[in-house]
């Protein structure tokens, strides 16, 4: 259907220019013994539209895959991009037009055609740029209409008894889906509201499943089966963000300008991440400190049976673990390495990183 209309456009260019330039160009070249009829404005519409035609055939595929393409971006891009960009072309076409008024008053051949075509194109662009690039500024000035965005964009969905789910937006990183621990998280209940998955996040998790590193590609696959899991099997919202900040390469960055456009969490185990959300005044959630904070409380004097796996980093250490995955330090633990034995807390050290807690064997305990 498109080739036809462009087709059919190029048939309408060709009979025109044919229609009007035509007979005036044969009368031009002066052709000897020319008939009569060629020199009739509706017999050179015909064969301006059949000479374009015929000479731009070759062109129309390349000219339907252009208009395709252009499209397709436009449909890829967000609604605000479109909005804010056709405003800001359209104040730059006004401010324009209203320039060129005085210089079309000017009289002088090719500055009065000339510079406000310039001016147009320039203005015209500088508009667009404008208005795409600030549109988040925008948005800010409209407190009517940024309401009414938030409230779309934080899509309150409703459950099957018609009450509103409470919660604000939590917003996915990369390292919080690969590490899996946050569908555990959903499936108990505790994490209320709307789960948001950027579009560039999930990009990112294609490209490092189709990394050509095995460990990369494993950790990518198994990142997506955890969004699958999340969106099919757990009984959460979840949505998926489809505009991107162009401007940012970093895919860190994105995310925190999206959590302060939405007002969201960032839910990630990151640690930098972290660290950057804290500096900007963006509400975290740490996958790793909720872990470090359900863990049991251990207190300095408890006993505690472990097994000795391997040795420590100083000298007669040894490194034992609970089945949480915290690590404890046994002081002069060497010699117990592959044993099963009781040993006594003597201090806890709580980081973000995690917990570690030192101890010494019970025997070693009561002979001191």
């Amino acid at each position: 259907m498109l080739r036809r209309i462009v087709q059919l456009f190029i048939l309408l260019i060709g009979g025109t220019v044919g229609f009007i330039f035509l007979p005036d160009l044969i009368e031009l070249l002066n052709i000897g013994d020319s008939p009569q009829w060629l020199t009739n404005s509706y017999i050179g519409a015909v064969l301006g539209a059949l000479i374009l035609f015929f000479s731009t055939f070759w062109l129309v595929d390349d000219i339907v895959g252009l208009i395709r393409l252009v499209e397709e971006t436009l449909v890829k891009a967000p609604v605000t991009d479109l909005l804010f960009g056709t405003m800001g072309l359209g104040m730059g076409l006004l401010i324009a037009y209203l320039l060129s008024l005085p210089v079309a008053e000017m009289q002088i051949q090719v500055i009065s055609t000339i510079l406000p075509l310039f001016i147009t194109i320039l203005l015209g662009y500088l508009g667009f740029q404008v208005g795409f690039k600030k549109r988040d500024e925008l948005v800010n000035l409209f407190p009517i209409g940024n309401k009414v965005t938030l409230k779309e964009k934080k899509k309150m969905y409703m459950e099957n008894d018609g009450s509103e789910v409470s919660g604000t937006l939590k917003i996915l990183d990369t390292s919080v889906i690969i590490d899996g621990r946050i569908a555990d998280i959903c499936q108990t209940g505790f994490l209320e509201g709307t789960l948001m998955i950027p579009e560039f996040v999930l990009e990112e998790l294609q490209h490092i499943a189709d990394s050509s590193d095995v460990l990369k590609r494993n950790r990518g696959r198994r990142g997506l089966d955890i969004l699958n899991k999340i969106q099919k099997e757990l009984p959460v919202n979840v949505e998926i963000y489809e505009g991107d900040f162009e401007d940012i390469q970093e895919v860190d960055s994105k995310l925190v300008k999206l959590a302060k456009l939405l007002d969201g969490y960032v839910v990630t185990n990151d640690f930098n991440l972290n660290k950057v959300c804290d500096l900007q005044g963006v509400s975290v959630l740490n996958i790793n400190d909720l872990a470090n904070a359900v863990k049991p409380v251990v207190l300095p004097g408890e006993e505690m049976d472990v097994q000795v796996i391997k040795d420590g980093k100083e000298q007669n250490q040894g490194i034992a673990y609970l089945d949480d995955g915290t690590m404890i330090v046994v002081e002069e633990g060497r010699n117990y390495i592959g044993k099963q034995i009781e040993v006594v807390v003597t201090s806890v050290l709580q980081t973000s990183a995690g917990r570690m807690i030192f101890a010494k064997p019970k025997l070693l305990e009561k002979a001191l």
